[in-house]
């Protein structure tokens, strides 16, 4: 191997780290074509965990090294967000049984196929954009907080010793979450959940009600905060936050909130217990 070859595969190590991945795309634009690559491959120094992205051999695939490979290498603004980011952030006792597997990602831009052809215990679920209209930042390593803050996003470590994620706050993700109700079953879930949320910042929770575009979700999240009487509820300002006409039918047969005009599941309280 040639001085400079030599030089390029140690810069794409240290690149790598333990975690890290890296597409094909990437790589090209990094100036290692597709015959230096496979030269490393047959080297032993790099290994392909499926077809189109590689990482440094003896590394470790994990989700969160993906997602920071997604996030911060391949500079795919997807962020981690709904179930999964409330589940980083301590409520995992809330969800049902295997939801805590199902690594829930949105952005404006679908994930490469490589990321569903991972031999990982998680799966990644790809949610679209999401509800709201706020325009996405780049994630890269040097993005502020006060840049995520403003979209309700915040860095978050998975584990000790890890890289930091770009995931939806709690007020973020319970409005992500919201929106994604479509039956009983999930609105037990959304009301188990918000019962936890006793400490949601209100201007933040007034910002994200403003860009929100679900009306849905907008409703539902403040019937469900109502009802658990949270007080931050009273502080959150609802001044130019489009919540609609008439009543909306979320589930049949379901008790119409007086306030919000949406129907919940009369037996809310039983599914607490």
């Amino acid at each position: 191997m040639s001085d400079e070859n030599a030089g390029k595969l140690n810069q794409l190590l240290a690149e790598l780290g333990d975690a890290r991945l890296v597409s094909s795309r990437w790589l090209r634009a990094h100036g290692y074509s597709s015959s230096l690559v496979a030269r490393y491959v047959d080297s032993g120094w790099l290994v392909s965990p499926a077809r189109g992205v590689y990482m440094r051999k003896g590394g470790r695939l994990q989700w969160e090294g993906v997602v920071r490979s997604l996030q911060v290498g391949e500079g795919v603004p997807l962020h981690v967000g709904g179930l999964f980011a409330l589940s980083l952030q301590g409520h995992e006792h809330y969800l049902r049984l295997g939801d805590a597997g199902a690594i829930t990602l949105y952005g404006m831009e679908r994930p490469p196929a490589w990321l569903g052809k991972l031999s990982l215990a998680q799966r990644f679920h790809y949610r679209g954009k999401g509800p709201f209209d706020l325009l996405p930042a780049a994630f890269t390593a040097e993005v502020s907080e006060k840049t995520l803050s403003e979209q309700g996003l915040a860095w978050y470590r998975a584990a000790p010793n890890t890289d930091a994620l770009v995931c939806s706050t709690p007020e973020r993700a319970m409005l992500e979450l919201c929106d994604g109700v479509v039956d009983a079953t999930l609105v037990y879930e959304a009301d188990a959940l918000m019962q936890a949320m006793t400490t949601l910042r209100p201007q933040r929770v007034g910002m994200l009600l403003r860009h929100c575009r679900s009306i849905k979700a907008k409703r539902l999240f403040l019937a469900l905060a109502e009802r658990h009487r949270h007080a931050w509820l009273s502080h959150v300002p609802l001044d130019g936050v489009d919540l609609g006409r008439g009543k909306r039918a979320l589930v049949p047969g379901g008790r119409l909130h007086p306030t919000y005009q949406i129907t919940l599941p009369g037996d809310l309280d039983e599914h607490l217990a």
